[in-house]
């Protein structure tokens, strides 16, 4: 692999894993453009070096955040230790148990697994999922404005949106785009539905890593492509980064019909160039 698809990648990955365009959808149809998939360019460890690289992004963006939580995860088994509880209970600590809720859905995902992951070479399918997450998109618009966030939304929320997010690990759905979309459908305030989709991600992506660590290591890692390796990884991280703080801006005006029609439009030329392949 060369530098510079290695770049290319993980200005995808970087782009596509945090914009509610599907990176899953994006990075199959890069591979297949550029030849890459069925020669088995790029390697599976690779792949789980990107998806770390965009989470460092979300530990920079929200590292305020996160360290709340860490803090109140402390403090709360320290209180079932001592069987207290504060009331109200701290907007840091009811984050964390919507999040464990919103990650439960997962599960059921792991007895399809590589059924899901197939999919990643069928473009037919991935073009549709575009669409359908255009659709969700331009339907997230038009919901009236929720004003939950952690300190009023309930489990059962938490758990729709999980559920929505265990869909979009199928490729070419969205996984922010279905999160984002889920939560504005249940009611949640624009900027929290967001804030929640990029915390919530940090279980999903540690977990697919970790699953996949093990297959990536089995295949083999070429060590002396590591420095093409940390292009990506860097590229991924930094636009990662950036995407987020543009995301938040797009989520205060409360607009995502530009990523519906950019969905609708890449869905669409995907399955036209499949058919006249």
């Amino acid at each position: 692999m060369s530098f510079f698809s290695s770049f290319l990648l993980g200005l995808i990955q970087g782009l596509a894993e945090f914009l509610p365009i599907s990176s899953s959808g994006h990075l199959a149809i890069a591979q297949n453009l550029l030849g890459m998939q069925d020669a088995g360019v790029v390697p599976e460890f690779f792949d789980v070096l990107l998806h770390l690289g965009t989470l460092v992004a979300v530990f920079v963006a929200y590292w305020g955040e996160i360290k709340d939580m860490l803090r109140e995860l402390v403090c709360g088994v320290r209180d079932l230790a001592h069987h207290t509880t504060p009331t109200p209970v701290p907007p840091a600590r009811r984050l964390i148990l919507l999040i464990i809720v919103a990650t439960l859905p997962l599960f059921a995902v792991l007895p399809v697994k590589d059924k899901v992951q197939g999919l990643s070479s069928n473009m037919l399918f991935i073009g549709a999922a575009l669409i359908v997450t255009g659709f969700l998109l331009f339907a997230s618009d038009r919901v009236p404005k929720g004003r939950k966030t952690e300190s009023s939304a309930s489990v059962l929320s938490a758990l729709i949106v999980g559920v929505g997010q265990a869909i979009a690990t199928m490729p070419g759905i969205s996984r922010s785009g279905m999160t984002i979309t889920t939560g504005c459908f249940v009611g949640y305030e624009r900027r929290f539905a967001v804030r929640f989709s990029f915390l919530m991600s940090i279980p999903a992506i540690l977990g697919a890593n970790i699953l996949s660590l093990k297959d990536a290591i089995d295949t083999g890692i070429d060590l002396s492509q590591v420095p093409v390796y940390l292009v990506g990884v860097v590229t991924a991280a930094v636009v990662g980064y950036l995407c987020i703080r543009l995301l938040k801006m797009i989520a205060a005006k409360g607009k995502f019909g530009f990523f519906a029609y950019y969905c609708w439009a890449v869905g669409l030329l995907t399955l036209i160039l499949t058919l006249i392949k």
